[in-house]
């Protein structure tokens, strides 16, 4: 297929992928390392835990491959343990990021995808970078304009060369 007409090099596919590339670096950073009761911590009773709000990241994740592919549908699971949801997080990026790579047909346009479920997960991310720091245990701030991030890195084994300062 001439790479000119290959939808998986369509610009706001490319886009998109860097994105949720951009997600699996900033959300690695935030759940890696917690312990384990920062799952259940809670602000107040009006607020999600970490573990609620990662749960709720994943749906986010697998209602936007829903989407990818053309069907609007959103299921709200139930948190599990924080480190099946770590698992989940990086499964449903992983899965996501693939359909994109892919070259399959979007069922909804690349821009509807990132203002919906993407972005709303990276908001989510940034809650638990913030509960993180309101539970004691802060990740350290990072220059992320300086951090690699490469599309299709969408797991777990992110880039150990940080640009970090207190």
């Amino acid at each position: 297929m001439d790479e000119a007409k290959n939808p998986a090099h369509d610009g706001g596919r490319v886009m998109l992928r860097h994105t949720v590339a951009t997600l699996a670096y900033r959300g690695c950073k935030a759940v890696s390392n917690a312990p384990k009761e920062f799952r259940d911590f809670r602000v107040n009773e009006e607020t999600r835990t970490p573990g609620e709000i990662l749960a709720h990241i994943g749906d986010l994740l697998d209602w936007a491959l829903n989407v990818a592919k053309g069907t609007y549908v959103f299921h709200e699971s139930p948190p599990r343990t924080w480190d099946e949801e770590i698992g989940r997080f990086f499964a449903a990026l992983n899965e996501f990021d693939s359909y994109l790579a892919s070259g399959a047909p979007l069922g909804f346009p690349a821009e509807k995808l990132f203002q919906g479920p993407i972005a709303d997960a990276l908001t989510h991310v940034g809650q638990i970078a913030l509960l993180r720091r309101m539970a004691g245990v802060p990740i350290r701030g990072e220059n992320y304009f300086k951090a690699e991030i490469v599309a299709g890195r969408v797991g777990a084994d992110q880039s150990s060369e940080r640009v970090e300062f207190d």
